[in-house]
């Protein structure tokens, strides 16, 4: 730790840290509060009951302070285990910010004592997380209220990495960083945790070697690194939980192969792709490999893709708990059985369905099934230089798919690599085109209704609705 880095903490330590207050008319008889592990956006608050008791705190903003588009309603946080002590660690909160609070108990019995409000006011951002997000809105009245209510998750990939949840006014409610990393991939699980995909710079762009799960207080849940038990492969592109609490993530599976039947040599490499399990501990529940299913040799264009033979990029649950994975390699979107390993079907160039003539996708992201049942994907849109959002209605019996949501996006936003599109309601999307720094709101007649720039090019920008997220 620097010199200059000490100061500057022990300044703010002095300032909050040792900021107590007493009740003397209720039950509460102490009460801190100051950064939560140096986090502008984290404030922790610690209280001594004179009873054994358990207790929660609310707290509000100033309506002047929290500005446009958020209310200065009241917060609560959750209610702590009965006892003597207690601690919360208060997440919703704005920078540069005044705030006022008040400790609540409640006994036995659910009779609640109050103490007084107190005041606390939170700090200016540091330099280096100040305007990484700029919101840019025509007209407010058409953005809906969900999306104005929600939160977006983004993630830095590089070093140190930084995930953050952004609001859509572009303002920073909440962050966490780790040092030597990058979050090559976030997604929030919808138990109020993050869960993550690091990386070091040299790794490429969407892999990592290790995975990384955080709740919203930034107390680390699952930390599991490559070489600890089964977990002993490069993992890339996408992670996921399952309904029992196992790690879904794809992975680079690597075989030696004779190659002189397509000119290539004796003992020669191929990189395909696979879909791995794992319990918290890192020992391996299922695997599942492309080399399973299909064979290299019969693909023409080996020797110029065999670095990289398919390029699975995202993997996501059908209703029905199978798998749904994307290539970008060979513009197919496969269903994969969850338990078998079998190829129930493909979707796309090639596949087994009958598509829409409009729908000639061939680099696929973000694949999922979305809240409406229907296939939802980013198209990179390679071919023509116009990226593209599809949701298509699967009839699975019959093969054949119909066209329910297709957006062609301005040309000035075509996105190469990367990228998402997710509904926020049945009429807007929210799509990242990452290599153009830009987010977009947009109706399904692709009329952009909100845009944010950002500093850094997101893999992709996942929106939290508030009954997924709940900040306290």
């Amino acid at each position: 730790m620097s010199i200059q880095f000490f100061k500057r903490w022990f300044r703010w330590s002095v300032v909050l840290l040792v900021a107590g207050c007493t009740d003397h008319s209720g039950m509460v008889e102490e009460i801190h509060i100051g950064l939560h592990n140096h986090n502008e956006l984290k404030m922790q608050v610690d209280a001594r009951s004179r009873d054994s008791v358990s207790a929660y705190v609310r707290y509000w903003a100033d309506s002047a302070a929290a500005g446009a588009g958020v209310a200065s309603d009241t917060v609560e946080s959750d209610l702590s285990v009965k006892g003597l002590s207690h601690s919360w660690v208060l997440c919703n909160i704005l920078p540069a910010t005044h705030y006022s609070y008040q400790v609540v108990t409640v006994d036995g019995q659910g009779v609640r004592s109050f103490t007084k409000p107190y005041p606390f006011a939170t700090h200016e951002l540091p330099m280096w997380l100040k305007e990484q997000f700029k919101s840019n809105c025509d007209s407010v009245s058409l953005v809906p209220a969900v999306f104005k209510r929600g939160l977006m998750l983004v993630n830095k990939r590089e070093t140190p990495g930084v995930a953050y949840l952004v609001d859509w006014l572009g303002r920073l409610r909440w962050y966490h960083m780790v040092d030597g990393t990058g979050f090559k991939v976030a997604h929030f699980t919808g138990r109020g945790t993050i869960l993550s995909i690091l990386g070091k710079n040299d790794e490429p762009t969407s892999y990592g070697s290790e995975i990384l799960e955080i709740d919203l207080r930034g107390d680390t849940i699952l930390h599991l690194k490559k070489g600890m038990g089964d977990f002993r492969q490069t993992i890339h592109h996408e992670i996921l939980k399952n309904d029992k609490g196992q790690i879904v993530t794809l992975y680079v599976d690597q075989r030696v192969m004779d190659l002189r039947s397509v000119g290539g040599s004796q003992t020669d490499t191929v990189n395909g792709d696979g879909i791995l399990i794992l319990d918290t501990a890192g020992k391996k529940v299922w695997q599942w490999s492309v080399f399973d299913v299909v064979d290299p040799l019969k693909d023409p264009k080996l020797l110029a893709t065999k670095k990289d033979w398919m390029h699975a990029n995202s993997l996501n649950y059908d209703t029905d708990g199978n798998y749904i994975v994307s290539f970008y390699n060979n513009g197919q979107i496969w269903k994969v059985d969850a338990v078998t390993g079998k190829v129930l079907w493909k979707f796309g160039k090639g596949g087994s369905f009958v598509m829409p003539a409009e729908c000639s996708f061939t680099q696929a992201h973000a694949v999922h099934i979305n809240s409406q049942g229907n296939l939802m994907f980013f198209d990179n849109g390679v071919e023509h230089r116009q990226s593209e959002v599809f949701a298509l209605k699967l009839d699975e019996a019959r093969q054949v798919s119909t066209m329910d949501l297709h957006i062609r996006l301005p040309k000035e936003i075509y996105n190469d690599r990367m990228g998402s599109a997710y509904l926020v309601d049945d009429s807007t999307v929210l799509v990242c085109s990452s290599k153009r720094h830009i987010s977009v709101l947009a109706n399904r007649k692709g009329v952009l209704l909100w845009t944010m720039d950002t500093a850094i090019p997101p893999y992709r920008v996942e929106f939290l609705s508030t009954d997924k997220i709940q900040l306290k």
